[in-house]
């Protein structure tokens, strides 16, 4: 576990933090992304295959400690639900029964596909590696998290 001080006016106190994650999740590739411990950095991780979410989730948190997994919620651009919503709110339902202590929640993930492209584009990233799906679904998990971090400093 993670620790920083905190410094307040009347005494300075360590507290404990663990990372954020993100998932995008999807019916072929689930993107990864995930904090630094001081929840600064967002940085992609890995594209699994949703058979394989758990089994990577299970050993990530076992090596690093993790307070909250964000999951895109899939929202058409008028803001009703996308077609795998189902299948998200039967994921998220499902993290909460097999990790209790961890708080799970969802953000808005609308648009993130576009700029993922944009972003991949802009990188200057070859041709054949635009194409790759799974960089695409790393970086919308990326700023998924991004902006779930963002609301919460707003609020």
């Amino acid at each position: 576990m993670q620790f920083f001080w905190h410094l307040s006016p009347r005494r300075p106190y360590f507290c404990a933090m663990g990372r954020i994650l993100a998932i995008d999740y999807g019916t072929k590739r689930c993107g990864i992304a995930a904090t630094d411990p001081l929840r600064l950095i967002v940085s992609p991780l890995d594209t699994v295959h949703p058979d394989e979410l758990f089994g990577f989730l299970d050993a990530y948190i076992q090596t690093e400690p993790v307070d909250v997994i964000v999951v895109g919620e899939p929202l058409t651009e008028d803001g009703r639900p996308a077609q795998i919503h189902h299948l998200v709110v039967g994921l998220v339902r499902t993290l909460r029964k097999r990790y209790p202590d961890i708080e799970v929640v969802t953000q808005d993930e609308r648009y993130t596909s576009k700029e993922a492209k944009a972003i991949i584009l802009q990188s200057g990233a070859r041709k054949k590696k635009r194409r790759d799906k799974s960089l695409l679904d790393k970086v919308s998990a990326a700023l998924i998290l991004e902006d779930y971090l963002a609301s919460q400093t707003t609020d």
